[in-house]
Formats: C-alpha cells, structure tokens, sequence
C-alpha cells in the first residue's frame, strides 16, 4: 500500500452508471485511493500494468470477450501479480464464475452482486478484507454454491474442471477446435487435451458410428436446462 496507508483502487465496469456509482462512493472515501475507472478489459489491464494497485474491481462480462473478462483478468493477476487483490461483479449469483474465481485459492479475493455495492460501508469493508488478504463472498452467492454442489453430486458433468465446462459450452455452440481455440486463448493443442480428458471423463467410447462430439454437447446442454430449471427466477 502507499505511505498514506490509502488502499489504492482501480475498477473497471462496462456499464457508464455503475462506473459512476464507483466512483461517487470511493473517490472521497478516506481509506481508499481511487486511481481510476476503466470501461474494459484492455484499459484495465494497462491500467494494472501502469499503476500497480492494491485492489481491483472488476465487472465479469466486459469487453473485448463479453464473456468472463473478470475471471480471466482475475486468474492471470494470481500467476503475474498475486499480491493484488480482486473484486468481482456480478449481476447474478453464478456458481460457475464464483469456482472459477477461487479455484486458485480464496485469499485477497473477492465475489459480490451489484446490488450489494448500492451501500458504500459494505464495498469498503470488502475492500480492505480483500487488501487484508482475506475473501469475501456474497451470501446469495455461498447459497447457490450449496445448491449447485448438491445438484452435481447427480450430474454427469460432475468431474469436469471449470475450464473443462467452459471448453464443453464452446463445443455445445458448434465451434471447431480452432475457433474454440481463438475464443478461450488456448493452443489447438491445449483444446485436443482438453477434449480427450471431457471424453474419457464422460465415459464416452470411441464408436465409429456415434459421435462423442455431439453427446457431449447434448449432456452438457441437458445438464444446463436442468440447473436453469432449479434455479430460482433472480438467478437467471
């Protein structure tokens, strides 16, 4: 931290209000030293590679992916720069995105709904618990967590790792490997490695006349119809 002993703050959101919002409830805040407010993935990384902060705020979906910039912004900083902290936002309670966030460890991160950062005593004290190196999340999100792990104590698709399931979706939307590649910043290599371990975990033999392709998709496609199913209408 700096030697005011300020917490020293970038966030980064694609929504103009909720950049707004940040920047209403931080920029005066004592504890915390605003250093900016970026509007997507790449002003944010420049901006984390310049300025080095202790805490990043960070939306999920952004662009340029406008998938899970967050997560993945999040996961590269645990590898580059493990002793910043992280925030993510989220307008929904996703188990999916919440494992991912803390598959490498809950320390110095954070998982919150946007609704929650409406009370500027509550991001502030997430704040320094993050630069503090703890972990907050989000009790609606800990409840769907619960719900989820139970749910796939009876799915198939139980034993896939986050990324397995990320890979799985891309095939589910009809992708090639190398577009699946292109989308997921990985190796075609990395995919055929990532393909062959969903195969063999899904028990899915390699028949001439079936293709594991399509079976998988419609797994992971019947899987996801029956967790949106469950899940209550705030969660959708």
């Amino acid at each position: 931290m700096s030697s005011t002993d300020q917490i020293r703050v970038i966030a980064a959101d694609d929504s103009y209000l909720i950049r707004e919002s940040l920047t209403a409830m931080l920029a005066s805040q004592p504890s915390v030293e605003l250093l900016g407010v970026c509007a997507n993935g790449k002003e944010l990384e420049a901006a984390i590679a310049e300025q080095h902060p202790d805490v990043v705020i960070v939306d999920i979906r952004m662009p340029p992916s406008e998938r899970d910039e967050g997560i993945r912004i999040a996961t590269r900083l645990r590898e580059t720069d493990p002793e910043i902290a992280v925030i993510v936002l989220s307008s929904y309670a996703e188990p999916t995105y919440a494992l991912a966030l803390l598959e490498g460890g809950s320390s110095r991160r954070a998982y919150l709904l946007k609704e929650r950062i409406r009370d500027r005593n509550e991001l502030v004290r997430a704040i320094e618990t993050v630069a503090a190196g703890g972990s907050v999340i989000d009790p609606k999100v800990v409840d769907v967590l619960i719900e989820a792990r139970s749910r796939a104590a009876h799915s198939p698709l139980a034993d896939l790792t986050p990324r397995e399931r990320e890979l799985l979706a891309e095939i589910a939307e009809g992708k090639s490997n190398a577009a699946i590649a292109e989308s997921l910043v990985l190796t075609k290599r990395a995919v055929e490695k990532h393909i062959n371990s969903i195969f063999s975990k899904l028990e899915l033999p390699d028949a001439a006349d079936v293709s594991r392709r399509v079976t998988a998709a419609l797994m992971y496609l019947a899987d996801t119809a029956d967790n949106e199913s469950r899940a209550p209408a705030s969660h959708r």
